[in-house]
């Protein structure tokens, strides 16, 4: 897992590392502009407030005409809990918004322009220097040692056969691990270019025996991770987190939180060809 897909614990809320960086860079931004419109009387927190707004909404929208076969009904494309958003089209609809701001009000013009560069600095900055730090990284299939459900000892570069491998985390408590639990599932079944592995965090062999029973899911490789040594090792503090990896066992993706069937098509389309 990247440095930046770590997640982060505060409290019953759970973030990952990016998404803090991303918040604190918004920080730096907002103070900025502050100090430098201040002699001026000029206040520019909202329209960074409203940049943060049309970055997002431009991103949902690029992400939902990709993958416009993949959701089913308008709930589903308003449903932000899938975390599908093109960086790319919040990108640009953030500059355009900008450069529009900048030309229809002169008199913010500096204050926006140095809280802008100092955003941008500053998640720069933290994303090279963390970047730097974990360079070791967990990039890297994990070796860390897992159980199948009948106690037999195994690991995941036992499982991935010379092709992708998903890992999905996940626990029977989770709302969200058991919502997208169904579409993993189906997934497995249709997909034999890549192997599907479910690591179970914390719970005992009859608990996830029971979960599957009763909920009449036939899952291939579930495994249990009952001293939540890999969650430990790639950084979760939350689940679900699904990781995907290429078929020479690098991490090519993550995915923090709920799959939808757009999301984990976007994330499978990075790990086999067209």
């Amino acid at each position: 897992m990247t440095v930046l897909d770590r997640s982060v614990a505060i409290g019953p809320l759970a973030l990952s590392l990016g998404q803090l960086l991303l918040v604190f860079a918004l920080a730096v931004a907002i103070v900025t502009g502050a100090l430098i419109g201040r002699r001026q009387r000029i206040g520019v927190s909202d329209t960074l407030f409203t940049v943060v707004f049309v970055a997002l909404v431009g991103a949902r929208l690029v992400f939902i005409v990709r993958y416009w076969d993949s959701y089913d009904s308008l709930w589903a494309m308003l449903d932000i809990r899938d975390r599908g958003f093109d960086p790319w089209g919040g990108l640009a609809a953030a500059l355009v918004y900008c450069g529009w701001r900048l030309w229809r009000a002169p008199r913010q013009r500096r204050a926006l322009s140095a809280a802008l560069l100092a955003g941008a600095l500053t998640w720069a900055g933290a994303v090279y220097a963390l970047v730097k730090l974990d360079e070791d990284g967990h990039s890297a299939l994990p070796k860390t040692s897992l159980m199948t459900i009948d106690g037999t000892a195994t690991d995941l570069p036992t499982l991935q056969d010379d092709q992708p491998l998903v890992v999905n985390l996940w626990a029977s408590w989770c709302p969200p691990c058991r919502r997208e639990m169904p579409l993993l599932a189906d997934t497995q079944q249709r997909r034999d270019d890549v192997t599907f592995v479910f690591v179970n965090q914390g719970e005992a062999r009859q608990v996830i025996r029971h979960y599957l029973d009763n909920e009449s899911l036939d899952l291939d490789n579930v495994l249990r991770d009952e001293t939540l040594a890999l969650g430990e090792h790639v950084g979760v503090k939350a689940m679900p987190t699904t990781l995907f990896y290429d078929a020479d066992g690098r991490l090519v993706d993550t995915h923090f939180g709920e799959l939808s069937q757009a999301t984990l098509k976007h994330a499978l389309s990075r790990l086999t060809p067209p």
